[in-house]
């Protein structure tokens, strides 16, 4: 268990929110990996015609406007889901109104969209980048059909060519495009096939996620981890390190465990997370980090309605519990070790002691001896573990790329078990 005795009496300095999640649930249908809050509305469905649609945009700008405002504007807003590109463009201006009315929103803000290929036209994408959307994170997965159609994508691969000369065309800086590996049946081949035809697109940012088999969708039903046909856990590994290569040898930035980006191109609102940083939540499933607690809006539309409604009798007040002192830090580490410059071990001083500091080194040298865990000092020299009693009281904490990425969660599982 850490000793917090040694800590300065402030243990983080919560901040204001600059950041700002929407939540928009429907898709078309839900894939077979998906284990995220959602509601399908089959394949014709659009925000400009559905009613079900609309109804969400009224009860999620009520939330909004009710959520007691600060005095610093929006600088990232990230529309997530769900399918955010079934909303109509008036839809999506309606919320950023609805944003900048209630919190403000700066000049340089980045405005992210998650589109899925197939959902939308010139003339919505058009619209979305009118009403502000600088940033799209397009949701590819795979660049076969069958394996799309064995993740229950509702596009196929002639729609992602699409989507992307859409996206060329009303000239949105930054664009994503998601990958996942580990996929039933998907090769090494394949895989890297897909990682080439990412690359000869040319996005200013890529995400490759590994597959996670969740108990209550159809995947968990369906696959066991480790069971064929399921790729082996070598040959996950083998595709982790290929997406590091080929990515980086492209010029891609691998700067968090499952992102890469240009130059000057990372996805801002994301590193909010990373960080540890307070951001709000709005919308079914939502969840939010505002004023040192974390609270997760309910999951399904009837609750998350009710639950509104409570907010707005209650005056835009909800009550939560204060993180600890050991859950602020866990998540610090267990949020910037996902990032490739790691975590400030000064830092780490200041906001939870010296004591502490030792305990962490002592739990995480063996890692180090493995080439998982890397000390960079202030100058960027790489600081030796090997002749020291301790960590260093300044400089950076990181996991090596890929090796420590590949094994962070074994790194993290060690870390909160013998921390708590």
């Amino acid at each position: 268990m850490l000793n917090f005795s040694n800590k300065s009496e402030k243990i983080i300095e919560m901040g204001i929110a600059h950041s700002a999640y929407i939540h928009i649930p429907f898709c078309r249908r839900r894939c077979y990996y998906c284990d995220f809050p959602v509601s399908v509305v089959g394949d014709k469905a659009r925000g400009s015609t559905s009613g079900t649609i609309e109804e969400y945009v009224e009860v999620l700008a009520q939330e909004i406007q009710t959520t007691p405002a600060s005095t610093c504007s929006l600088s990232t807003i990230f529309f997530g889901g769900g399918t955010p590109s079934l909303l109509s463009a008036q839809q999506l201006n309606r919320i950023l109104d609805t944003l900048a009315q209630q919190f403000g929103i700066t000049t340089d803000a980045e405005i992210s969209m998650e589109i899925d290929p197939g959902t939308f036209d010139l003339s919505q994408i058009k619209g979305y980048r009118d009403a502000g959307v600088n940033r799209v994170s397009l949701g590819v997965q795979a660049f076969q059909d069958e394996l799309l159609g064995i993740c229950g994508r509702s596009h196929q691969l002639n729609h992602i060519f699409t989507a992307v000369e859409l996206l060329r065309q009303v000239e949105v800086p930054d664009w994503s495009l998601d990958l996942i590996s580990g996929l039933p049946t998907q090769t090494l081949e394949q895989w890297q096939e897909s990682l080439n035809a990412a690359i000869q697109l040319a996005p200013t940012h890529i995400s490759c996620y590994d597959l996670t088999i969740e108990p209550v969708t159809a995947f968990g039903r369906q696959y066991s981890p480790g069971i064929s046909p399921l790729p082996t856990d070598e040959t996950t590994a083998q595709m982790y390190y290929l997406a590091q290569q080929l990515l980086t040898d492209a010029g891609y930035e691998h700067y968090e465990i499952s992102n890469y980006a240009l130059p000057t191109h990372q996805c801002r609102h994301n590193r909010v997370y990373w960080e540890n940083r307070p951001f709000y939540g709005f919308g079914m499933g939502a969840a939010s980090y505002v004023q040192g607690r974390r609270f997760t809006r309910p999951r399904t539309r009837r609750e998350y309605y009710a639950w509104v409604r409570q907010f707005i009798e209650a005056n835009g007040i909800w009550e939560s519990p204060e993180l600890s002192d050991v859950d602020i830090l866990l998540e610090t580490l267990m949020l910037g070790l996902r990032l490739a410059e790691g975590v400030s071990l000064s830092t780490l001083v200041q906001q939870f002691g010296e004591k502490t500091l030792e305990q962490i080194g002592t739990i995480l040298q063996p890692y180090y001896q493995q080439g998982w865990v890397e000390v960079v000092e202030r100058d960027g020299k790489a600081w030796d573990w090997h002749n020291a009693q301790k960590l260093p009281m300044t400089g950076r904490l990181r996991l090596s790329d890929p090796d420590g990425f590949l094994f962070s969660n074994q790194i993290l599982a060690d870390l909160f078990s013998r921390c708590t």
